[in-house]
């Protein structure tokens, strides 16, 4: 029997065990849109916006562990869709696009709605294609989630021309991977560069683990966890790693990097031994890779991207394959060797980390207003009131950098934000993506007033849906970073951060059909969190008005090492015998810059 190209994309998609498929209709995707309302083989997610569809696609993605799929029409659908795509390829994130295309006798005459899709998206995709033969479709579609999921994830295009889409052809979808031969990604490790590593390692006066989003993209939060008791050693995480160890537990020093901890970047600066996992060693966490290095270390990393090792700093052992199965095969060369550190040197590093950690470099800020609303206080009071469990999504700018340092995550895939390209408005897609991957968990989507304007018309696919998500809009008045870059590095000069002409959120939640809370004293703030997070399906807007200057610290500035750090007030105000340390039988002065 012969079906139509839109038919067999929905078969294919459903051949793949897709749930939901994120998307807005146009005209090169109306046989595609026919096509889901005939064969009702997966529920369609209508959004207001495409960047938002593929934002909600990453998120599922990011819960799930599945592949998330978007669906576009061509020309504005297209490039709508871009920044979405460039989110997730920057974190590595699965996702599936399929965008429309003019017939294939008109492509390069400029069409109505005709647009590049494969030129303009070469740049953030792990890889795309345009098909223009119905026979290619369904090999397409196979290899296009091949691809997405294995090796390092990322988003695959696949832009499909009309006529392609109106065809039809006998439907046969792959069972088995194809084989493509230009594609093969390592995923064990090289058995003697990892002996290599342990030996390295075992050698170590002051070791440190050093993870990052690898981690959770390939399910290896347990092996990191094993391998970090098994060795006794402190380990710190990037902000896309938050989550795949356990915040609390004696070993993590919490996030490093330009907002990390003072315990976290002064151990990252002053470690011998650096074993990196699943973790690039991005600009954001180590500014300036000459100041990294100053201090003498080795560095060992494993990543299943060859591209990404010693990409910015030198790498003494670099392992290619992925981190679950190398971090196995690593503890298990570690017991079988017996392998030890020198007690004493241990010993000595662990008591110069807790000092460091003792100074309590996030304890909140003292304010001379009793109800005066603090940001952090409230991500705190939201994380004792969740019992550290909800699923947090985040937009981009200080509220992102206080949810990363005062809600201890505790599993992975339980923290969502834009990594990478730093995109604001992901905040509210990426809960609706969220709670649609898990309607078990307390969905909350902690963002501030400039950025849910990004993408607030999700509102209303929230109403349709029934998303009962939590909203949790730290509202300073402020472009919140930027007007702290001002402060500290442009003399105070506040140019275009400040709102003036803000909306009544509470009107326009309720506008959208949804519950809508402001709160402008501190005593009610438990009070607020408590009544939205009991009003389960019902999404609530908690609009918190907050202190106007409040700045995001440990801060490492431009230009700046990790022992460059502008410290919060309370750090500043008296030098503690802990700002000194015997590191490497020398007088180390580690006091940061004010």
């Amino acid at each position: 029997m012969q079906i139509s190209g839109a038919q067999i994309i929905v078969q294919s998609l459903k051949a793949e065990g897709v749930e939901y498929v994120f998307g807005y209709p146009g005209g090169a995707v109306l046989e595609i849109y026919d096509a889901i309302y005939q064969l009702h083989k997966f529920e369609h997610i209508l959004v207001r916006h495409e960047q938002a569809a593929v934002h909600a696609a990453d998120a599922y993605a990011r819960v799930s562990g599945k592949v998330g799929v978007a669906l576009v029409t061509s020309g504005p659908g297209a490039t709508n869709a871009i920044t979405g795509i460039a989110t997730a390829y920057t974190d590595s994130i699965p996702l599936v696009v399929i965008s429309g295309q003019v017939g294939s006798s008109m492509i390069g005459t400029d069409a109505f709605q005709e647009i590049d899709m494969v030129g303009i998206s070469r740049p953030c995709v792990k890889h795309n294609f345009l098909v223009t033969k119905i026979d290619e479709l369904a090999p397409t579609i196979k290899k296009a989630f091949q691809i997405a999921q294995s090796g390092r994830p990322g988003p695959v295009v696949v832009d499909v021309a009309k006529d392609v889409t109106q065809s039809v052809a006998k439907f046969s979808y792959p069972q088995e991977d194809i084989f493509i031969r230009s594609y093969q990604p390592v995923v064990n490790g090289h058995i003697g560069q990892m002996k290599k590593a342990v030996q390295m390692l075992s050698a170590a006066k002051r070791p440190l683990i050093y993870f990052g989003g690898g981690v959770t993209l390939s399910n290896a939060s347990q092996e990191l966890f094993d391998f970090v008791q098994t060795l006794n050693i402190p380990c710190t995480s990037t902000l896309m790693g938050l989550g795949a160890y356990p915040s609390g537990e004696q070993h993590y020093l919490g996030m490093l990097g330009m907002h990390g901890t003072y315990e976290a970047n002064l151990a990252m600066q002053n470690a011998d031994v650096v074993l990196a996992i699943g973790a690039r060693f991005d600009d954001r966490v180590v500014s300036v890779p000459a100041k990294f290095l100053e201090n003498g270390k080795k560095i060992i990393q494993i990543d299943i991207d060859p591209s990404s090792i010693a990409k910015r700093v030198k790498v003494d052992v670099p392992i290619v394959g992925d981190v679950k199965n190398v971090l196995t095969e690593m503890r298990k060369l570690w017991e079988k060797q017996e392998m030890h550190f020198q007690a004493a040197a241990l010993e000595k590093w662990w008591k110069t980390v807790e000092s460091w950690r003792s100074r309590e470099c996030l304890r909140l800020p003292e304010t001379n207003d009793g109800e005066l609303i603090l940001p952090q206080y409230v991500i705190q009071t939201l994380a004792q009131l969740t019992d550290n469990q909800a699923i947090i999504t985040s937009d981009v700018g200080q509220h992102q950098m206080f949810t990363a340092q005062y809600y201890p995550f505790q599993r992975p895939r339980q923290w969502l934000n834009s990594g990478g390209l730093g995109t604001m408005g992901v905040g509210l897609p990426y809960a609706m993506g969220a709670y649609l991957a898990d309607p078990s968990q307390d969905v909350c989507c902690i963002t501030g007033e400039g950025s849910i304007q990004m993408n607030i018309q999700e509102l209303s696919t929230c109403f349709q849906y029934k998303l009962p998500v939590k909203i949790i809009c730290l509202n300073n008045g402020y472009l919140g970073m930027v007007r702290q870059w001002q402060e500290l590095y442009y003399s105070n000069r506040e140019s275009e951060t400040y709102f003036h002409s803000l909306p009544d959120f509470v009107k326009l939640a309720e506008s959208y059909g949804h519950v809508g809370i402001r709160v402008t004293k501190k005593s009610d703030v438990v009070g607020a969190l408590s009544e939205a997070l009991a009003m389960k399906d019902r999404l609530v807007f908690l609009d918190f008005i907050t202190d106007k200057k409040q700045n995001v610290f440990p801060m490492v500035g431009n230009g700046k090492g990790l022992d460059e750090m502008v410290l919060p007030p309370h750090m500043r105000e008296t030098k503690a015998d802990s700002d000194v340390h015997d590191v490497n039988d020398r007088q180390y002065d580690t006091r940061s810059v004010p």
